[in-house]
C-alpha cells in the first residue's frame, strides 16, 4: 500500500534515532524560538494527509501545516504545475513585468470571493500576515481614516503591525513598540459568555462591548475597518455567530466603517464553503474585503487580498506590491489547487468530514465531561477540554497528554486558545475514510489514556 493510503504505523520510538540526530543540528544551528519538543518529527516524504518520517514511521497528520494542507502533501497536479512553470521561468516581479498567471488567478478569486461589489480587484502577497496589513493599507486608503478594531481571541501574524492586532501575547513578548491606532473588543466566545446569558443575550452584550470601543477608543469616523476571523483559529476554532456578525454589518454600515474578513486559516474549502463568508453573504452581511493564504497554494508561499475595485483603486501607486508578491511558482500552484478544489467539490467533502469529527466527539462528550464543548464549521472543528464542566476551567495539561498520546499511536494534533486547551481539527480533506475512522480511534484512545481510563 502506498503512502497516501495507508493507515497510522509506528515502527521505532518518537523521536527515532535519526530525527534525534537532525534534532541536535537543528538545536545547534536554529533559534530556540523555534525549536520546539512539542513535536520531535522530521519528515522524510507526505502524501494525501500522511507523512513518513525519517525513521520510517507513517504518522497520520491532523495539522495540516496549520490548515495549509486542504488539498495534501504532494498532489500530482499541483507538483505537475509548478514543474510546468519552473521549466519555462520562475520569476516575473509583476510591477515591473507581467505575467499570466496572476492575471488568471486574480480574475478566477475575484469571481468566487463573497465581497461586496459588482466588480471586484485582488492582488498577492507571501503570508497570511502579509495580506491582513495589506488590507488594512486598502482601507485605510479607501477610507481616509487611521484606526483598525480587532478582536479577543485574533491571531493576524508575526509582523509589527499584525503582531498588535493578535490577542495572544506570547506571539509579541519583547518585540514593542507596536503601532498606535489598534483597539480591541471582545469576540463572541459564546461557550464562554457571561454566566446566564442566552445566546441572543450574549451576542447583545458582545456588540454593546463593540459599540463601546466606539464610544470609548476610536470615534466610528476615525476607523477604516473592522477585521475578524469568520472562524478564530489561535483563538480556540470559535465561529461568529451570524446574528452578531448581521450586527456589525449594520454597525459598521451606519458609520461608513470597512469590515474585513480574514480568511487565512478557514478559507479555500475548509469551512464547508469556498470561503467561510459565504455564510455571511447568505445572510446579507458579506464584507467588503477579504484576505486568504495557507491553503491557497498548498504550501507555495502566497496569500491574497479581494475587495471592489471601488476599495481597490483608492489605494496609491507604489504602496502595495513586493518582490516576490504573486510570483510565478505560487500563481501556478494556487490555479492548480483551485481547479481541484472545484472539481473534486472540496467543500462538500470538508462538510462531511466535520459532520463525521462532530458527532463523533459529540457522543464522546456525553460521556466524559472534561470535553467541555465541541464546535466549528465543515472540517474546521475544536474541542475544548476543561477541568470542571461548570467551573469551565481550562485543562491546558490534559490536552497536552492528549496530544504527546496521540503522537505515540501515530497521529499528529496541536492545541489552540487562549489555554492551549482546545485541540484544533485541520486534517487535509483528501483523507480517506478508512484514515478518517483510524484517527478517531487514536484520539478516543488517547482522550481515554490521559484521564484515566482504558
Amino acid at each position: 500500500m502506498g503512502l497516501r493510503e495507508s493507515l497510522p504505523e509506528v515502527i521505532c520510538d518518537i523521536p527515532g534515532p535519526q530525527t534525534r540526530e537532525l534534532l541536535s543540528r537543528r538545536d545547534a544551528s536554529v533559534p530556540r524560538a523555534l525549536c520546539t519538543t512539542t513535536y520531535p518529527v522530521f519528515v522524510g516524504r507526505g502524501d494525501g494527509a500522511m507523512i513518513e518520517d525519517v525513521d520510517g514511521n507513517r504518522l497520520l497528520d491532523w495539522i495540516g501545516g496549520v490548515g495549509v494542507l486542504n488539498i495534501g502533501y504532494s498532489h500530482p497536479e499541483v507538483v505537475a504545475a509548478v514543474r510546468d512553470q519552473a521549466g519555462r521561468y520562475f520569476h516575473a516581479l509583476f510591477n515591473i513585468v507581467g505575467h499570466e498567471g496572476y492575471i488568471e488567478l486574480a480574475e478566477r478569486l475575484a469571481a468566487k470571493a463573497p465581497v461586496r461589489g459588482e466588480h471586484k480587484k485582488a492582488f498577492f502577497a507571501n503570508s497570511g500576515a502579509e495580506c491582513d496589513e495589506n488590507a488594512i493599507k486598502v482601507a485605510r486608503a479607501a477610507t481616509g481614516r487611521p484606526n483598525v478594531i480587532c478582536f479577543s481571541g485574533a491571531f493576524h501574524g508575526r509582523t509589527n503591525l499584525t503582531m498588535a492586532l493578535t490577542a495572544k501575547k506570547s506571539y509579541s513578548l519583547g518585540m514593542g513598540p507596536f503601532p498606535a491606532g489598534i483597539y480591541r473588543a471582545p469576540y463572541p466566545y459564546l461557550y464562554r459568555a457571561p454566566e446566564g446569558l442566552s445566546e441572543a443575550e450574549a451576542i447583545s452584550y458582545y456588540l454593546g462591548e463593540l459599540e463601546r470601543v466606539l464610544d470609548e477608543g476610536t470615534p466610528a469616523d476615525e476607523c477604516a475597518c473592522v477585521l475578524l476571523e469568520p472562524i478564530q483559529g489561535e483563538g480556540g476554532f470559535v465561529p461568529a455567530p451570524i446574528a452578531w456578525v448581521q450586527a456589525v454589518r449594520r454597525l459598521c454600515d451606519e458609520h461608513g466603517i470597512l469590515l474585513v474578513a480574514d480568511e487565512v486559516q478557514c478559507g479555500n474549502c475548509r469551512s464547508g464553503r469556498y470561503f467561510a463568508s459565504e455564510y455571511w453573504a447568505e445572510a446579507g452581511c458579506a464584507p467588503d474585503i477579504l484576505t486568504t493564504a495557507k491553503s491557497m497554494g498548498a504550501g507555495v508561499p502566497i496569500s491574497a487580498i479581494v475587495a471592489s475595485a471601488d476599495i481597490m483603486d483608492h489605494v496609491p501607486m507604489g504602496t502595495i506590491g513586493g518582490t516576490y508578491c504573486g510570483n510565478p511558482l505560487a500563481c501556478a500552484a494556487a490555479l492548480a489547487v483551485m481547479d481541484v478544489f472545484e472539481r473534486e467539490h472540496m467543500e462538500e467533502v470538508a462538510a462531511r468530514i466535520g459532520a463525521t469529527f462532530m458527532a463523533r466527539l459529540q457522543s464522546l462528550q456525553a460521556e466524559l465531561p472534561v470535553i467541555g464543548d465541541v464546535r466549528g464549521l465543515g472540517a474546521m472543528c475544536g474541542v475544548e477540554f476543561v477541568c470542571d464542566p461548570v467551573t469551565k476551567e481550562p485543562a491546558t495539561e490534559l490536552a497536552g497528554r492528549i496530544i504527546r498520546g496521540a503522537l505515540r499511536r501515530g497521529l499528529l494534533m496541536e492545541s489552540a486558545g487562549t489555554a492551549s486547551n482546545v485541540i484544533r481539527f485541520l486534517a487535509p480533506l483528501v483523507m480517506t475514510d478508512a484514515q478518517l475512522e483510524a484517527g478517531l480511534q487514536i484520539y478516543e484512545q488517547s482522550i481515554r489514556e490521559a484521564v484515566g481510563l482504558r
